[in-house]
């Protein structure tokens, strides 16, 4: 039997917005493995000027980022829908090593399979640096 990662598509308002949901949970978990069995096990990803294909990736790629961004809080936000496609805004907020802390502004454009696994995942993302009282994204 095949994973399933409902809601399936094709997508509606109410099951995209589940959707989007489910990612923000997810990627708030801080946790790469979970996140990672949101995609397909051959998903092609864009992340700013990173290119990679497949989970194995995915979980290295999550391991680091959350290793050098702390404090990661995000919030996504439905944009646009399709059958089997959903594009997302988003933000995020961090803290490097040093203490400067980070909001993370994109858009990600997210296509799917017929089992609700995402099989691409492209990322725009701008970073700029904040005051700690600056902050707007509870943790």
């Amino acid at each position: 039997m095949s994973e399933q990662r409902p809601p399936l598509p094709p997508f509606t308002a109410e099951s995209a917005l589940a959707k989007v949901q489910a990612a923000e949970d997810a990627w708030n978990s801080r946790d790469p493995e979970r996140v990672a069995l949101a995609y397909t096990e051959d998903s092609q990803w864009r992340n700013r000027d990173v290119f990679l294909s497949g989970r194995a990736a995915i979980v290295d790629f999550l391991r680091a980022k959350w290793e050098r961004e702390h404090g990661y809080r995000l919030r996504k936000e439905l944009w646009a829908y399709g059958d089997d496609r959903i594009a997302v805004r988003f933000t995020y907020e961090w803290h490097d090593d040093e203490g400067q802390w980070w909001r993370s502004h994109g858009n990600e454009n997210w296509e799917f399979d017929g089992n609700g696994l995402m099989r691409r995942r492209y990322a725009s993302i701008n970073d700029v640096p904040i005051a700690e009282d600056e902050r707007h994204i509870a943790v």
